[in-house]
């Protein structure tokens, strides 16, 4: 962990990783921790400032998340955000009880005194809240700074200026000014620097994995993607020659997939890359087998399988590197400190590391999406592959409902690749965070050429979204539609029905499997 900026401890709120984003986003570092971390640790991190994020508990529940009082009096600025706030009350001797009135989404903030943390913003503003619990007495040495018209204590801070407490969301868009609140808590109150850059990102992380690595090799588990992407330009830079990159062509992949990697990593950036094809392996294994989540452990089992013959034939390797990504990292630890989580197999190679020996590096983990894909442009990564929209770890094979084969696979990779095609002439494919064909187990009838046709039908799935937790189906152009159903139904052969999904999330899901 970095030590200095902010810490954001988690309570379980489900605007947590929101509340780093926007701390990022405004230059400063943060981290997000358990609310078990300790004031020992804490001075050991020496960070600028605390942020206590909101959560479902209640102050007054016997088994709340907490925070130590010792923290609260340790000096550092600290900023509760509504649950966060009710526990800074409660602690230090205010009071918070159940409203009569709660109040979720839109509320009109009143400030009566613009004391530091709301230092240029409006007397009357619009605020988000999300909130059934309200603190109704403050603690002594504590001033009320805002209120609604059903929460009198709607922002409090100590006289020192050293605690704050917003009963609202800051880190929400709805809120209004929330950048300016977040910003003025960093800059103003907590001394932040603005040093978090991806310039700074890459010199620092080049000499962390020198420091780690020193002249070991590294083997990675390149997919084409762009987290494996980055993180491999990103070593390559650091490590160059020690680093080896493996990948495992399973015949479930995009139209020229392989070439492209060839060209790019092997080619173009010259690095020490390892094509192994496996097809005719994944095929058999997958053969009469219907059921997706069946499907996906028999492919991450023989991927480990083909990666490990692989890197045995490197010699003495020393650290598996893995894209891992910084909501990776947070959610393999449960919210109030408990044993850790599964990540899901695609984010990892599996069982890998135990079996070879082999110790791990994560150079994104620090990182959300955005940040890597922020990183891949310092490294000079080509737009074509930063703006890739996300691909399954299990491939195409899950866009397959039932059972895959070489033909069906055949089918689905020449419908896949006439919709990124047209998405692209039609400036569509990079505003949409998702775009893809499934082929569905069902037939329809149909007439081509004066004939019946009695064939395959493929569901076109296109959504928008901006982190992929939650998604609205994607009002594409009637002209597109046609474009991609003409094309699919001529040029794909046993094709000769497609429709649209127009389903969001929840309550389905993005992938079909």
């Amino acid at each position: 962990m970095i030590k200095g900026g902010i810490l954001i401890i988690d309570y379980g709120s489900q605007y947590n990783q929101l509340i780093a984003r926007r701390v990022r986003e405004s230059k400063a570092y943060c981290s997000i921790v358990p609310p078990n971390i300790k004031l020992q640790e804490i001075k050991k991190i020496n960070p600028n400032g605390i942020i206590l994020s909101g959560g479902p508990s209640s102050v007054y529940m016997k088994k709340r998340p907490s925070i130590d009082r010792e923290i609260l009096d340790s000096g550092i600025p600290i900023l509760g955000i509504c649950y966060g706030m009710q526990l800074i009350a409660n602690i230090l001797g205010g009071a918070v009880s159940r409203t009569d009135k709660r109040e979720y989404g839109k509320s009109m903030l009143f400030i009566n005194n613009r004391f530091n943390i709301f230092e240029g913003i409006p007397n009357k503003i619009i605020s988000w809240m999300s909130h059934g619990d309200y603190v109704y007495r403050i603690p002594k040495n504590f001033i009320g700074l805002a209120r609604t018209r059903n929460t009198r204590y709607a922002a409090i801070s100590d006289k020192k200026g050293l605690i704050y407490g917003v009963q609202f969301h800051p880190e929400v868009a709805h809120t209004q000014y929330g950048e300016r609140i977040i910003s003025n808590f960093l800059f103003k109150i907590c001394g932040c620097k603005k040093n978090w850059t991806m310039k700074s990102f890459v010199r620092n992380s080049i000499k962390k994995i020198r420091q780690t690595v020193g002249k070991e090799k590294v083997v990675l588990g390149l997919s084409g993607g762009v987290d494996s992407s980055v993180c491999a330009v990103l070593l390559n830079k650091a490590i160059g020659r020690n680093l080896f990159c493996i990948f495992v062509d399973n015949g479930l992949l995009r139209m020229n997939e392989t070439e492209r990697v060839r060209d790019l990593f092997g080619k173009y950036l010259r690095m020490n890359l390892v094509i192994t094809n496996a097809e005719d392996k994944f095929l058999s294994e997958l053969k009469g087998v219907y059921n997706p989540e069946k499907k996906r452990k028999i492919i991450g089992r023989l991927f480990i399988r083909v990666f490990e013959k692989e890197a045995k034939k490197i010699g003495r390797v020393k650290y598996l590197a893995q894209g891992t990504l910084y909501p990776d990292v947070i959610e393999s630890k449960s919210t109030f400190g408990g044993p850790s989580a599964v990540i899901k197999s695609h984010h990892n190679v599996g069982g890998l590391p135990k079996k070879m020996g082999l110790e791990i590096i994560e150079p994104l983990g620090e990182l959300f999406k955005d940040e890597v894909r922020a990183l891949g442009k310092e490294l000079g990564l080509p737009k074509e592959i930063l703006l890739r929209q996300p691909f399954p770890g299990p491939g195409l094979a899950v866009r397959i409902i039932g059972e895959v084969t070489k033909k069906r696979l055949n089918m689905l990779r020449e419908a896949d690749s006439i919709l990124i095609e047209e998405a692209k002439r039609y400036k569509i494919y990079y505003n949409i965070w998702q775009s893809f064909p499934v082929l569905l187990p069902v037939k329809s009838v149909g007439v081509m050429g004066d004939e019946r046709t009695y064939e395959s039908v493929i569901a076109i799935r296109a959504v928008t979204s901006n982190d992929g937790m939650t998604a609205d189906w994607a009002k594409l152009p009637h002209e597109f539609l046609e474009k991609i159903s003409n094309r699919i139904i001529n040029e794909v052969k046993g094709v000769n029905r497609v429709v649209y999904d127009i389903s969001s999330k929840p309550p389905s899901t993005i992938e079909w499997e």
